[in-house]
């Protein structure tokens, strides 16, 4: 194995360079896990391509010798996307993060895979401009599209998937394709750029995209709203959708995840279901639907309501929902955090985070429930010691439970996490009638299995290594 492993590192430097491919162990460790609570595994080499021909001459050898290739961005995925289950080599894009051009006249920009999301706003501020999708981490825009991610603003803007006008793959072969162009819309034929997002990296390697872009908002209010309950907090959210045009984000936090957040951020929060609001318009429009949410809400319970104007203090007020994930992290430093996600019709929700907090409440673990209420997907924070068998079974059990009850009411068993290693099984489950649609156009495109085995489908490589 270490001849081999020697012979595919020579290979890969040969491809790139010497310095841009490494079996140093730190970076090994680095490239074998997520921010999920799946178990890590080592890639055999990490390269750092440069190049679309490099990603392109890198496949085409890993196809020739039945090589497994797994791309990493920002290692922030959730479903164990970018773990190299089978070994093989990983292609992390640390390297590939130019801003290859901006249009401000076509609102689009090009870019390379490993641009990250803080990256390209800060870029797009001089053009008065900005890229909506917030996933919470500071991820990468490849590794975005891969899992078709969303956040707090899809209620106003739409997922990864509304954003792509194209994208250039390169195929497990080799071949470089282009999925779409600038225009903004197209009926010519299949569309390949949607059948590639999402695809986790098991259909081709990303190596640039064309994204639609936003004005930033002559004004932006946020807001936080106190409830009695979460069946009124959602139903106040609901309402608000299909009254106030400039909702731009409306996100469910419960109380248990509150009481979280007052313990890391040192707030003072009032420990009830909370709704956190914001409003992106012009001045006149934001200050009127504001006014309305503030009439609106209180019809539905609301004990309080505060907005803020203030840049700062609207990002201060954001950390309770930005950063509550971490929160749980550094509450519970000994243990693991498995983090759910389901999407439910938006009427069946408040049934659904009540039953996902029950469940939690009665059992002896900790967590907390959040969920992007204008479009039916929440999460469980889940806390648990991987290491005691009882307390990891008792942690699949409650996402096992919370996605059953989310199928069994016409939903999805993922909103924007996608499938990675977590979630085959709940696949078959919500998608035994087309599954085998999937696996054929799985087959075509790889038939040797060698992109990111064992994510979406159970199916590993088809042969072994031939070096």
């Amino acid at each position: 194995m270490k001849q081999t492993c020697e012979y595919l590192l020579t290979k890969m430097k040969n491809l790139t360079s010497e310095k841009r491919a490494t079996t140093n162990e730190a970076i090994l460790r680095q490239h074998s896990m997520d921010e999920s609570h799946h178990t890590p595994s080592l890639p055999d080499v990490v390269v750092f391509p440069e190049t679309t021909e490099e990603i392109s001459s890198i496949l085409a050898f890993a196809n020739q010798e039945n090589i497994p290739v797994v791309p990493f961005g920002a290692g922030s995925s959730l479903e164990g996307h970018s773990i190299p289950l089978h070994g093989g080599i990983t292609l992390s894009f640390q390297r590939m993060n130019a801003i290859l051009e901006v249009r401000p006249d076509d609102f689009l920009v090009t870019l390379q895979p490993g641009v990250t999301t803080s990256q390209l706003n800060n870029a797009l501020k001089k053009y008065g401009l900005f890229f909506p999708v917030d996933p919470g981490a500071d991820a990468t825009l490849g590794g975005m599209a891969a899992t078709n991610a969303s956040g707090t603003t899809s209620v106003k803007y739409g997922i990864m998937r509304s954003q792509v006008l194209n994208l250039q793959v390169v195929l497990a072969d080799g071949n470089i394709i282009q999925t779409g162009g600038l225009a903004a819309k197209s009926s010519a034929g299949y569309h390949l750029s949607s059948l590639f997002v999402g695809s986790e990296g098991t259909l081709g390697i990303f190596s640039e995209l064309t994204l639609k872009v936003y004005g930033i908002s002559e004004t932006i209010i946020a807001g936080r709203a106190v409830f009695p309950s979460v069946k009124a907090a959602t139903q106040g959210a609901i309402a608000l959708l299909g009254s106030t045009p400039s909702l731009a984000r409306v996100e469910l936090v419960d109380p248990a995840s509150i009481a979280q957040v007052n313990l890391h951020s040192e707030t003072n929060y009032p420990e009830q279901p909370t709704l956190f609001l914001e409003f992106h318009g012009n001045e006149q429009g934001t200050n009127q639907d504001a006014h309305f949410a503030n009439e609106l809400l209180l019809t539905y319970g609301c004990k309080a309501i505060d907005f803020e104007r203030d840049s700062a203090k609207r990002a201060k007020l954001w950390e309770a929902r930005h950063h509550l994930a971490y929160a749980f992290k550094h509450g519970y430093p000994t243990k693991q955090m498995m983090l759910t996600d389901v999407c439910v019709p938006r009427s069946k929700l408040a049934d659904a985070v009540e039953y996902a907090a029950t469940l939690i409440a009665q059992s002896s673990l900790n967590g907390g429930v959040l969920g992007h209420v204008g479009d039916g997907n929440f999460h469980s924070i889940i806390m648990f010691n991987k290491k005691t068998k009882e307390e990891a079974q008792m942690a699949h059990s409650i996402n096992d439970s919370i996605v059953q009850y989310a199928l069994a009411h016409g939903g999805s068993c993922t909103g924007e996490h996608g499938i990675g290693m977590g979630k085959i099984s709940f696949l078959e489950q919500e998608h035994h009638d087309t599954l085998h649609l999937m696996k054929m156009i799985k087959q075509q495109l790889d038939p040797k299995g060698i992109l990111n085995p064992g994510k979406i489908f159970r199916e590993g490589l088809k042969d072994s290594p031939t070096i």
